[in-house]
C-alpha cells in the first residue's frame, strides 16, 4: 500500500495541455461569473456587501470557501503527511476556531455594524484615530493573508509544469494577483460570493472523491493507513505522536502553544470572515450560516487527516519534500498516485483536476481578502480618519472609485512580498496573519463590545499594542533570519525565539486596551453603550 513515484512526479509532456486547460476552464468561469454579476449594482451596498441579499446556507458556504483557503488544502495536508500528528494540530486549531466566532461575534457584528470592523467601533466611538488604527490592522492582516495564498499558487503552478523555476512561480503569482484585482474591481462583494459558493462546492467534492479512493486503497483500515504513513515519514511511529514539529525543546513546545492560541483566537478578528455577516439580511441569518460553516469545515478537515495520511502513505515524505520542501503540493501529488502515476491517463486527470480545485480555492479566497482590505482602506481610512472634520464628506460613489484603486495597489504589493516568501508554507504563514488578526482586532472588538468602560484610547492602545508588537517579532523570529528557511537566509538578526508570536502580542493586545482606558480621561458615554448594546443583542436599529 506505499506506492513510489519518480524522482520527477509532476505529469510531464502533452499530460500539461490537460492540466492548463483546466485551469483556463476554471479561470474562464469565474471570470464569466465577474462580468454577469459586476453588472447588477454599483452603489456602496452591493460593492462591499452584496445588497445583503444572501441566505443563511449561501453565506455558509461562502464563509467555508473564504476559510477553507490554500492553507487547509494544499498547507495542512502538506503538514499532516510530513509530520503527522502534530500537523492535525493545525487542523484542530482552525476548527475550533469557529465556536468562539459562533458565540461571541457573528450575531454581535451582523446588528453593530455596516461594512467593516471599524462601524461596529463607531457605534460608541466615532473617532478618527479609531478608524484609522483599525484600519490599518484590516490591511496588514488581510495582506499577510494574501502572501500565503499566492505562495500556494506559485508552488501548485511550479508542480503543474514539472518545473522548480523561480519565473514560473513569478509569472503565476502575477497572474493569480491580475485575476483578484479583476474580481474585486469588477464584481465586488457579489462576485466574490458567488465565485466562493461555487470554489466550496468544487473542493468539498474533490476532497469527498480524493478521501474515497484513499479509503478504497487501504480497504477502509485506518490503522493500516496510518501505520503505512509513519513508515514512509522517515521518522517511524515518532509521525503519530506529538513532538515531530514542535517537540525537542522548550522552545518548540511554547511554539505550538503560541501557534495554538493565534489559531483559535484569530479567526474572529480576520476582516475577510466578519465582512461576511453583512451579507445576509438579519442576526439570526449570521447565525444560521455560522452554523453551515461549522459543519462544512468540520468536514473537510476531517478529510484533510486522510488525505494528509493518504499522501504520507502512497506518495512519501521524500518525494513531497522533493517537489516543494514545505509540503505544499502534497494533495496533487496524492491525486496523481490514486489515479495510477505519472505515466497513467488516469493520473494525470485526477492530478489536473484537483491542481485545479485549489487554483480556484486560491483565487475566491484572494478575492474575498482584497476585497476586505479595500474596504478597510476606502471606507475607513480614505473615506473618514483622513479626512479633515471641515473637508466635504465623501460620496459613495467616490469610496466605491477608491476601493477599486486600492484593490489595484494592494494587489500588487501582495504580489511583490509572495515573490520573496516561496520557501514557507502557506499554512504557517496564514498561522502569522492570524496572529495579527487576534493581536489586533479581537481584543478591540470583545473590549468594544462587553465593556462598559471601554474608551477611545483604550481602542487605538489595543489595536496598535498587540498590532505592532506582532509584526516586530515577526520580523526579529527565525521566520525572517537565522535559518535555512527564512525569508532571508544566510543572515541572523533574529532574538524572539518563537515562529509564532501570538503568545507574546495577544496578551499585550488586551493588556495594551485596558492600559489606555484606565489611564484615559475620557468618560465614555454610557447611552452610546447602552445603545450598541440593545442594537447587537436585538438587533434594533440594525442596518
Amino acid at each position: 500500500m506505499t506506492g513510489a513515484l519518480s524522482s520527477s512526479p509532476a505529469p510531464v509532456g502533452p499530460h500539461h495541455g490537460l492540466a492548463v486547460a483546466l485551469f483556463a476552464v476554471v479561470v474562464l468561469i469565474t471570470l464569466a461569473i465577474t462580468l454577469w454579476v459586476g453588472r447588477r449594482g454599483q452603489a456602496a451596498e452591493d460593492f462591499y456587501v452584496g445588497g445583503r441579499g444572501f441566505g443563511p446556507l449561501q453565506n455558509g458556504l461562502a464563509l467555508s470557501g473564504d476559510y477553507l483557503s490554500a492553507a487547509s488544502f494544499l498547507g495542512v495536508t502538506g503538514l499532516i503527511a510530513l509530520y503527522g500528528y502534530d500537523g492535525v494540530l493545525y487542523s484542530i486549531g482552525f476548527l475550533v476556531a469557529w465556536l468562539l466566532v459562533l458565540m461571541l461575534v457573528a450575531e454581535l457584528v451582523r446588528n453593530a455594524g455596516r461594512y467593516t470592523l471599524a462601524d461596529v467601533l463607531a457605534v460608541r466611538m466615532n473617532r478618527r484615530p479609531v478608524r484609522a488604527a483599525t484600519g490599518t490592522a484590516s490591511v496588514v492582516v488581510t495582506l499577510l493573508y494574501l502572501i500565503a495564498q499566492m505562495v500556494g499558487a506559485g508552488s501548485l503552478v511550479a508542480l503543474l509544469l514539472g518545473t522548480d523555476s523561480a519565473a514560473a512561480k513569478a509569472w503565476t503569482i502575477v497572474a493569480v494577483g491580475a485575476l483578484m484585482i479583476v474580481y474585486v474591481t469588477v464584481g465586488g462583494m457579489r462576485a466574490t460570493t458567488w465565485i466562493q459558493i461555487v470554489k466550496a462546492l468544487l473542493l468539498l467534492a474533490g476532497s469527498v472523491l480524493l478521501t474515497v479512493l484513499v479509503l478504497a486503497r487501504f480497504h477502509g483500515d485506518v490503522a493500516e493507513l496510518m501505520r503505512s504513513a509513519a513508515h514512509r515519514s522517515g521518522a517511524g511511529y515518532r509521525y503519530l505522536e506529538p513532538g515531530l514539529r514542535y517537540g525537542g525543546s522548550p522552545t518548540r513546545r511554547l511554539d505550538f502553544v503560541s501557534l495554538g492560541l493565534a489559531l483559535v483566537l484569530g479567526t474572529a478578528g480576520l476582516p475577510h470572515i466578519l465582512s461576511r455577516f453583512y451579507t445576509v439580511p438579519t442576526a439570526r441569518a449570521a447565525r444560521r450560516s455560522t452554523i453551515w460553516a461549522i459543519a462544512l469545515v468540520g468536514g473537510f478537515y476531517l478529510m484533510a487527516v486522510v488525505l494528509g495520511l493518504g499522501a504520507g502513505a502512497l506518495v512519501g515524505a521524500p518525494n513531497i519534500r522533493a517537489a516543494n520542501p514545505a509540503g505544499n503540493t502534497a494533495v496533487p501529488l496524492l491525486a496523481l498516485d490514486l489515479g495510477g502515476g505519472a505515466g497513467s491517463t488516469a493520473g494525470v486527470v485526477l492530478f489536473a483536476l484537483i491542481s485545479a480545485i485549489a487554483f480556484a480555492t486560491i483565487l475566491a479566497v484572494v478575492a474575498g481578502l482584497t476585497l476586505a482590505s479595500s474596504a478597510a482602506f476606502a471606507h475607513d481610512l480614505y473615506a473618514r480618519a483622513w479626512r479633515r472634520p471641515d473637508e466635504r464628506e465623501v460620496t459613495e460613489q467616490q469610496e466605491v472609485v477608491m476601493a477599486r484603486v486600492s484593490a489595484v495597489v494592494i494587489g500588487a504589493l501582495a504580489i511583490v512580498l509572495s515573490l520573496f516568501a516561496q520557501r514557507l508554507n502557506v499554512a504557517f504563514l496564514v498561522g502569522l496573519a492570524f496572529a495579527v488578526a487576534a493581536s489586533a482586532n479581537l481584543p478591540t472588538l470583545l473590549f468594544n463590545l462587553f465593556w462598559r468602560r471601554f474608551t477611545a484610547r483604550g481602542a487605538v492602545w489595543s489595536v496598535y499594542g498587540g498590532l505592532v508588537p506582532a509584526v516586530l517579532l515577526v520580523l526579529f523570529s527565525p521566520v525572517v533570519s537565522g535559518s535555512p528557511t527564512s525569508l532571508v537566509p544566510g543572515v541572523d538578526f533574529h532574538w524572539f525565539p518563537l515562529e509564532n508570536p501570538g503568545l507574546v502580542s495577544v496578551p499585550l493586545g488586551f493588556l495594551a486596551g485596558w492600559i489606555g482606558t484606565v489611564t484615559s480621561r475620557e468618560m465614555p458615554d454610557p447611552d452610546r453603550y447602552a445603545e450598541l448594546e440593545v442594537r447587537s443583542l436585538t438587533g434594533a436599529g440594525a442596518v
